[in-house]
């Protein structure tokens, strides 16, 4: 069952990659993913995105509206991982490339290390519990939920509110102006 759920992985992928190549053929495909663009600028020859796919010495990399085929070899250099098969799918990565008959050759792939949160300034969950069990206003906080929408839409902590990490910029009025209020931010994990 696990072995034919996998080449029906397999098959969508490449059907999809097809669709994408065919409608993004006359347009330039971006090459950096909205969420890197917090932190990085866009550049020719490093795709920025997340992890899709590794099959038989290729990785699929997608980058938002678009998704890139990239082919590793003997001497691509990884950074941040033991193998490339480690890697977990939907993990950030960089891939620096070089392009040859017509195909990405990978030179590096780069895995994003876990952030690194002071440990005086994580919340504990029993502390957590008891803050909203008191409520944000008897608890003095803000709980921001940075996830997607559709992930808080999904279930998200009582009296969180929305602000998805890419959106940042576009919610800074849902902040409170009281800037005696502790802000408390959680996500899916650590990334």
């Amino acid at each position: 069952m696990l072995e034919r759920t996998r080449i029906i992985l397999i098959a969508v992928t490449a059907v999809s990659l097809l669709i994408s190549s065919t409608v993004m053929a006359q347009a330039e495909k971006p090459k950096i993913a909205p969420s890197c663009k917090q932190c990085h600028t866009p550049d020719e020859k490093i795709l920025r995105g997340t992890l899709e796919i590794v099959f038989k010495g290729f990785m699929q990399v997608n980058v938002g509206p678009a998704k890139w085929v990239v082919k590793l070899d003997k001497d691509t250099k990884l950074q941040g991982a033991e193998d490339v098969s480690k890697i977990p799918v939907d993990k950030e990565i960089a891939v620096s490339f070089t392009q040859k008959d017509g195909e990405l050759i990978a030179l590096d792939v780069s895995v994003k290390p876990p952030a690194m949160v002071p440990e005086e300034k994580l919340v504990k969950v029993d502390e957590m519990a008891r803050l909203v069990a008191l409520g944000p206003e008897k608890g003095n906080f803000v709980l921001i939920d940075s996830r997607p929408a559709s992930r808080y839409l999904e279930g998200h902590i009582p009296a969180a509110i929305l602000i998805p990490d890419p959106e940042f910029e576009k919610h800074v009025d849902k902040l409170p102006k009281d800037m005696n209020k502790l802000l408390i931010f959680y996500c899916a994990g650590v990334t």
